[in-house]
């Protein structure tokens, strides 16, 4: 599978989308301002908040450089055109990071570009297929293959056209360079002595390109000023989910919130003794204590901010950080909310059988999210195949992200069941499932070309299919009697693919499952003229720091 972007293949790219198409595709994204109250904020604190905020700033230029090697060329170029046109096609732009619609399987809505975003990024020469990447890994020493399959190096042409991997901290020096010293200058700012030491291990491994020390740091970070920043997710790797993007989010930590929700954190381990899977598949210890944290997002930058928002996050991604510590979940309030009233009460009204919209609410949207966050930190993670050790990410490659995404999904529902039978919480089950199918439209709008969506697809259909998801006559509910089996089952049967590092096995999942079926179809076309998502308008980061230029 070649990854061309040459002459070629521009000459067959797409047109360019018209004004009133442009001004559709982004009325798609409902525009809501994102205030948040910093006063509470010690003057160091608040200090470092301006730095983070410009740091942050920075990532914008390197995820573009990471998603196409064209991308910041055509940036500046579309900055240039003041008339009506251009400044639709520069709004459309930055909110998909690039000229690819990420709501439109990536497909491009500028002339004069690849007809869809290439399946490896600029992570990997142009011209290189899959084949000739897998062929080449195969030569290289067990250091050098792991360098090259890792998450932090890009892969270019060397000597003779031979393949050859370059650290991130070479590839983007001179924007890490900046970002490193704006992370310095706020952790000169603050006194809280854990932000103070993930911030100076951080900007270290910018430049040595060893992301473990800063990672831990980051587990134990524990201050009012939340900062998430590096190379995390592998998404944009749609060759072999391999390479890491770089994104911030900078937030103000939720304190009610966040002491409500460590509940949660002192039962992973029984969950995950309960996990509906062989017994030998499960982790005896899942690591130290995961951290829960409830924020409200300043501003978000990198791969953090295009297309689709992040409602939650679980990370780091690490195997060795996830097996030595857990992983930490970041649970964005402020944009979970936003979602809900903007999305997904008016979905619900079109989707939903007028009985099942009683029991929509936020509390069951919420702590569905958190579920799913915490269920990325259960499961198989470290595991052995064929007598070699492995994890379920190196064996899945490009399918891992969705398998993981839809495990996810259903184990939050496992999870909560869970506590509800051991009367840990409050037994609410029509409201945390009927809420869960009334999202489950949010997300598969997101389309089947996005990991989350592909993964709903696979569930939605399951679920259909054991009879817990019903329609009547174009609207839908959960049937009570039989989403239990349901869930049970699914849950393992992705736990099992992952444990197995069942590579074709999930593809058949996702080849079968993976689909829009008729009646979804249908459902879906109801509900076009609800925004798919959120735009956030970062109104007090831009006070903070008043420079909203998506790159510096």
């Amino acid at each position: 599978m070649a990854l061309t972007t040459n002459a070629a293949s521009i000459s067959s790219a797409a047109a360019d989308a018209p004004i009133t198409v442009l001004q559709q595709m982004i009325s798609r994204y409902a525009p809501v301002e994102i205030r948040v109250d910093t006063s509470k904020l010690s003057p160091g604190d608040q200090a470092a908040l301006k730095s983070l905020i410009e740091a942050s700033r920075v990532l914008n230029t390197i995820f573009m450089r990471q998603l196409w090697t064209g991308d910041v060329g055509l940036y500046d170029r579309l900055r240039q055109d003041t008339s009506a046109l251009g400044q639709a096609r520069l709004e459309y732009f930055r909110l998909n990071k690039g000229p690819w619609s990420d709501l439109d399987d990536h497909k491009a809505f500028l002339s004069g570009v690849p007809e869809r975003k290439p399946l490896g990024a600029a992570f990997y020469p142009e011209d290189m297929t899959k084949e000739e990447f897998e062929r080449w890994v195969k030569t290289l020493s067990p250091a050098a293959r792991t360098q090259a399959e890792g998450f932090f190096t890009v892969i270019r042409r060397g000597p003779n056209h031979s393949l050859q991997s370059i650290p991130y901290s070479e590839a983007y020096k001179a924007d890490l360079d900046v970002c490193a010293n704006l992370l310095r200058q706020a952790a000169a700012a603050t006194t809280n002595a854990t932000l103070k030491h993930f911030l100076e291990a951080r900007a270290a491994a910018f430049h040595s390109n060893d992301y473990y020390a800063s990672d831990v740091a980051w587990m134990d970070l524990d201050s009012p000023l939340d900062i998430t920043i590096g190379p995390y997710e592998t998404y944009n790797d749609e060759l072999f989910g391999y390479k890491a993007a770089y994104e911030a989010y900078v937030n103000v930590r939720d304190e009610e919130e966040t002491a409500k929700l460590k509940f949660f954190g002192n039962h992973m381990q029984e969950v995950e003794n309960n996990l509906p899977i062989e017994a030998r598949f499960r982790n005896a210890k899942i690591g130290a204590l995961s951290p829960i944290t409830v924020v409200n997002e300043v501003f978000a930058a990198g791969d953090a901010d295009h297309g689709v928002k992040t409602a939650a996050y679980n990370l780091p991604n690490d195997e060795r950080v996830v097996h030595e510590k857990g992983s930490k979940r970041v649970m964005l309030k402020n944009i979970q909310e936003a979602k809900f009233r903007t999305i997904l009460q008016p979905i619900s009204d079109v989707v939903l059988t007028p009985d099942a919209r009683k029991s929509l609410n936020f509390e069951a949207f919420f702590t569905h999210i958190l579920a799913h966050e915490m269920s990325h930190g259960i499961g198989p993670h470290q595991i052995t195949v064929n007598g070699r050790a492995s994890s379920p990410r190196q064996e899945l490659k490009e399918l891992y992200s969705a398998i993981e995404e839809a495990k996810a999904d259903v184990l939050g529902l496992y999870m909560l069941q869970h506590f509800f039978d051991r009367g840990y919480l409050k037994r609410d089950e029509q409201s945390l499932y009927t809420t869960f199918l009334a999202s489950s439209f949010r997300t598969l709008r997101f389309g089947l070309e996005e990991a989350h969506g592909k993964g709903m697809a696979l569930q939605f259909n399951y679920l259909m299919d054991k009879g817990a998801f019903v329609e009547h006559n174009g609207r839908w509910a959960v049937d009570p009697q039989r989403i239990h089996a349901g869930v049970r089952d699914l849950a393992h049967d992705l736990l099992t693919v992952e444990a197995t590092g069942d590579y074709a096995g999930a593809k058949k999942m996702l080849d079968t499952l993976g689909v829009i079926r008729p009646e979804v179809r249908a459902t879906l076309n109801r509900v076009g003229s609800v925004p798919v998502d959120i735009r956030t308008i970062f109104v007090t980061a831009d006070q903070v720091d008043p420079r909203p230029m998506l790159r510096r």
